[in-house]
């Protein structure tokens, strides 16, 4: 059964930082392509930054680039996300997922909650 369980949310105030991980079990993890999105209330999901099964350049949405940042360990199996300078427009829940293309598998998380506010 695969599994991808995301940590590391909260609170925290405009400014402030976050690491969200993202641990997954029961998939190839290496063959993954990896992507953090979140949903604010209100609004659709919206893809926030991705990175590819062979962990090339990742790809980031406009208005997180220069302060998020995507990292993967397969040793792990984990996927991190580390939030910097945040905003309180980027208050949300965000969630993990894994795809594969050649066979169009892809996996959610249950989703964290991050408040950003004074």
């Amino acid at each position: 059964q695969v599994q991808l369980v995301e940590s590391g949310g909260g609170s925290v105030q405009p400014g402030g930082s976050l690491r969200l991980s993202c641990a997954a079990a029961g998939l190839t993890f290496s063959t993954y392509a990896l992507s953090w999105y979140r949903q604010a209330p209100g609004k659709e999901r919206e893809l926030v930054a991705g990175v590819s099964s062979a962990g090339g350049s990742p790809n980031y949405a406009d208005s997180v680039k220069g302060r998020f940042a995507i990292s993967r360990d397969n040793a792990k199996a984990t996927v991190y996300l580390q939030m910097n300078s945040l905003k309180p427009e980027d208050t949300a829940v965000y969630y993990c997922n894994a795809a594969r293309s050649w066979d169009k598998r892809a996996y959610w998380g249950q989703g964290t909650q991050v408040t950003v506010s004074s």
